[in-house]
């Protein structure tokens, strides 16, 4: 039978994210209950709510389930301004960054996916990029900024909204990504029917009223073209990358070359091209058909002056009822693989 000396010391190694102490030390675990090896667990921290509680409960949860643990639920509290105050934790220039400031300072970077026209499958290498580069163990927000065509939720498989504490928002926690999108503030799907100004409000409230952490990358989905959003972007993030996504035919190409003429006007680096529905592979005889041609990956890539970072079939994930996600790949899938190879040239390239 578990008891409760045997739950506390499996959490004497697990340390509270702001505060670099362990939680023992700081006296946060507030209640423990135990029964028939069900352990319900009440623990105060610096910042609840945030990226880092996500990871902090994740490693509660290893640690008392290997003291022997069936189940573990948790819940979560403020630590008191006096032990904040005793630690080193209190209201600090770090607590008050904007994911902005992250980036102007270096510490995140910003990773614009961008196309010339829709249904290139712009919004499925966001997501796949964002789930990879996590799965190597980056830590990774995506912004769903195609405000009228927003898609990252369902795609994810995202049905929970994002939590609202006073005047701060807390992203929803997918695949270790941490995810914002405008279809979490629209009831039933409505339309978006907005004029220019507004989307750049909306955005400004993304960037600076969402609790982010200490991302890495933060990768954005624009909408397709050169409209409002991404012209408020490039004024925005002038230190921002961008990947912009094409197809194999010679139309798609012409037109996403737009887009990244507007990246290299505003001094946005372009990472390199992503040429997406390159081919279709059979599964029987393993024969390659270029359904939609060849060759406009490599025009863009030699009209930008960059490079081809992936080519990517045309392919379905498998689908895992339990855990749906209809645009997300395995990362032991042909196409997953890809995509992991597509996260390792943009970790190289951008040298973080």
């Amino acid at each position: 039978m578990l008891t409760e000396q045997q739950v506390l010391d499996a959490l004497k190694d697990v340390q509270e994210p702001h505060l670099g102490k362990s939680l023992i030390e700081l006296q946060s675990v507030k209640e423990v209950k135990i029964k028939n090896n069900l352990v319900s667990l009440k623990l105060a921290i610096a910042q609840p709510g945030t990226a880092e509680q996500m990871q902090l409960q994740q490693a509660i949860v290893s640690a008392v389930k290997g003291a022997g643990a069936e189940s573990v639920g948790l819940r979560f509290e403020k630590l008191s301004d006096e032990v904040l105050a005793k630690h080193g934790g209190g209201d600090g220039e770090e607590e008050n960054e904007t994911i902005l400031d992250r980036a102007k300072s270096g510490k995140t970077t910003f990773i614009a996916v961008t196309s010339g026209k829709g249904g290139v499958g712009k919004s499925t290498v966001s997501v796949n990029l964002a789930t990879s580069l996590a799965r190597k163990g980056k830590k990774v927000g995506i912004i769903d900024a195609d405000i009228y065509g927003f898609s990252v939720p369902d795609m994810m498989g995202i049905e929970e909204r994002p939590k609202v504490v006073g005047q701060r928002i807390y992203p929803v926690n997918r695949f270790g990504v941490q995810v914002i999108s405008m279809g979490f503030f629209v009831e039933d799907n409505s339309p978006i029917i907005w004029r220019g100004p507004m989307l750049g409000k909306m955005l400004n409230n993304f960037f600076n009223e969402v609790e982010w952490g200490d991302l890495d990358y933060l990768v954005l989905d624009l909408p397709p073209g050169t409209g409002d959003v991404a012209l408020d972007i490039h004024s925005m993030i002038p230190q921002c990358k961008e990947i912009i996504v094409t197809t194999p035919h010679a139309t798609a190409a012409f037109v996403a070359a737009r887009a990244g003429a507007m990246a290299l006007k505003t001094d946005h680096e372009i990472l390199g091209i992503v040429e997406n529905m390159a081919y279709f592979e059979s599964k029987l005889t393993g024969e390659k058909e270029y359904v939609f041609g060849t060759g406009g990956g490599e025009r863009l890539a030699e009209e930008l002056r960059s490079e081809i970072l992936v080519k990517i079939p045309l392919g379905q994930p498998e689908i895992d009822e339990d855990n749906f996600a209809p645009s997300v790949y395995d990362e032991d899938h042909q196409i997953g693989q890809i995509y992991s190879d597509l996260a390792d040239s943009v970790i190289d390239k951008i040298g973080k």
